[in-house]
């Protein structure tokens, strides 16, 4: 399955998302790491199986093993980082934040591929996941980085399409 294919499954109702599928694989604000890794993690983090294969499949050329290992890391450290801190946020008892988390995130410092590349990726799923003190943290290490404004957006804008195709398909196929 490709990204053509997961446009094809998507009803009428859907149509923007269908053009915005098709925007966004031709966007060229960011290069192609970036672009289809976001694709390729925002996937992972919604989890979507149709979603997810057709989106792999369509990255399967794009981008080295190390890109897709890289992608699919930042959604798993994101899956288990975004609940926590999101936790340490919305909590009343403000001391949360000032333990140690103890859990372990090497994956963080060493992610095997650009640094930026990771931290854009990890952006994308924590505006999935909606953890707020995620997403500021990644964003001030992308403008560290030298990322655009249109460029973090361009990330975020995948992540929410991404995350809305999944939804439509996962709703269509529970009326089916």
């Amino acid at each position: 399955m490709s990204l053509d294919a997961l446009k094809s499954r998507l009803p009428e109702h859907a149509k923007d998302l269908k053009l915005n599928l098709s925007s966004l694989a031709r966007e060229t604000l960011l290069d192609d790491q970036k672009k289809f890794g976001t694709f390729l993690a925002a996937a992972y983090a919604v989890g979507e199986p149709e979603t997810l294969k057709a989106i792999a499949a369509e990255v399967e050329d794009k981008l080295s093993d190390d890109a897709r290992t890289g992608a699919k890391a930042a959604a798993s450290i994101m899956g288990m980082n975004n609940v926590y801190y999101r936790f340490t946020h919305l909590a009343s008892t403000k001391e949360y934040r000032t333990l140690p988390a103890k859990l372990r995130m090497n994956v963080i410092a060493n992610p095997g591929v650009d640094k930026a590349d990771f931290e854009l990726w990890s952006l994308a799923v924590s505006a999935i996941n909606g953890c707020g003190m995620c997403v500021d943290s990644h964003e001030a290490e992308l403008r560290k980085a030298g990322l655009t404004s249109e460029q973090i957006q361009a990330s975020v804008r995948i992540a929410a399409v991404v995350n809305a195709v999944a939804a439509v398909v996962r709703a269509e196929d529970a009326l089916n």
